[in-house]
């Protein structure tokens, strides 16, 4: 059995009057990340940490922010489409987790639904998936409510 691990970090500016897509379901607020997509870290990260963990680069390697096909999309699509790939090079995901970072809105309420949703993207068990929320402390851009942070270990694995 070869065994094979990843990680990801991705970062987006905060904006008021933007939609919030947080693992893949709208969490209420009166702002939300700016990106080229919908902007949603948590599916951003697990797509870097499964495309790192098998060898096969990044999310901006294959959804580029200057290709109009992706602007706007629904980053479930992009998970989906990294699932994809990597079983196709005979991979399965074992685990993957998450930790995000941001001052407000609180998203421990969230975790849930965001765990049902990505299971049901990703087609593994919720259990397979942990999602973290921490704050920054006030401290950095994240602290100042500029910004939302995310990081993401994904174990993968191929008979």
């Amino acid at each position: 059995m070869k065994i094979r691990v990843g990680q990801g970090y991705d970062v987006h500016r905060l904006e008021e009057g933007r939609a919030f897509w947080l693992g893949g379901i709208q969490i209420p607020s009166t702002f939300g990340p700016v990106g080229h997509s919908d902007a949603d870290v948590v599916c951003h990260v697990l797509c870097d940490a499964l495309l790192g963990a098998a060898n096969m680069r990044n999310i901006g390697y294959h959804f580029s922010d200057k290709d109009p096909r992706w602007k706007g999309i629904d980053s479930k699509l992009l998970l989906a489409e990294v699932l994809r790939m990597v079983r196709e090079a005979g991979y399965e995901i074992s685990n993957v987790d998450v930790t995000v970072v941001l001052q407000e809105p609180k998203l421990n309420p969230h975790i849930p639904a965001m765990k049902t949703c990505l299971a049901e993207v990703m087609a593994i068990p919720e259990d397979d998936i942990s999602i973290k929320a921490t704050t920054s402390e006030h401290i950095g851009f994240v602290g100042r409510g500029e910004g939302i942070a995310a990081h993401c270990v994904a174990l993968i694995f191929k008979d």
